[in-house]
């Protein structure tokens, strides 16, 4: 019994994080995941279940179990929740490239998250198993795929939109991440991309 307490006591704060969130679908597949096990929902973000009340400890493993079913999990553990929280920053922070970055990305984390940028990397490398260089690349490269899908802007236009210094450095960069060029990719189609939230 003193598990129940300690998770009806810890979800008193009423929210709980979700791992492997990145888009709008996501939200909406957790909403009707809530919907269908009748949990109090008052809202739902990117990463995180804001409830109305607590739930109890069943409840709350019916709630991983059918998370887990979609590719999703409920994060336990502080350390989890930290770099679910560093690719948060990190996901916001692509959907904003365009034009003069004024803060560094390592800024940008500390900053939020109040944590020494060697202690944040090397926690994210453990866990994730590459570094949060890699894993903003990789993430960085899918929106360059996104944009290109999409095909309604120039290579130069997306170089901008996703930060790159130039046309160069973004082929550069895209073909060392999947071994093809910007353009070889376009004429292949979108059957090569990955979608976001299988990264």
């Amino acid at each position: 019994m003193k598990t129940g307490t300690k998770i009806m006591k810890e979800k008193s704060l009423n929210k709980l994080l979700i791992k492997n969130m990145v888009c709008q679908r996501c939200i909406l597949t957790v909403e009707s995941i809530m919907q269908k096990l009748n949990v109090p929902v008052a809202k739902v973000t990117m990463g995180e279940i804001e409830l109305r009340t607590a739930v109890s400890e069943i409840k709350l493993k019916n709630v991983d179990i059918e998370l887990k079913k979609v590719g999703f999990e409920l994060i336990e553990t502080k350390l989890n929740k930290i770099v679910e929280n560093i690719k948060k920053i990190i996901l916001e922070y692509i959907s904003d490239l365009s034009g003069e970055k004024n803060i560094k990305l390592s800024s940008l984390i500390t900053g939020k998250m109040h944590y020494d940028y060697s202690y944040l990397s090397d926690l994210f490398s453990s866990i994730e198993g590459v570094t949060i260089e890699q894993f903003f690349i990789s993430q960085r490269i899918e929106k360059v795929k996104e944009l290109i899908v999409y095909e309604e802007l120039s290579l130069t236009e997306i170089s901008y939109q996703t930060g790159f210094s130039s046309v160069h450095h973004l082929s550069a960069q895209f073909k060392k991440i999947t071994g093809l060029t910007p353009s070889h990719f376009k004429k292949l189609g979108s059957g090569k991309r990955k979608s976001i939230d299988n990264v």
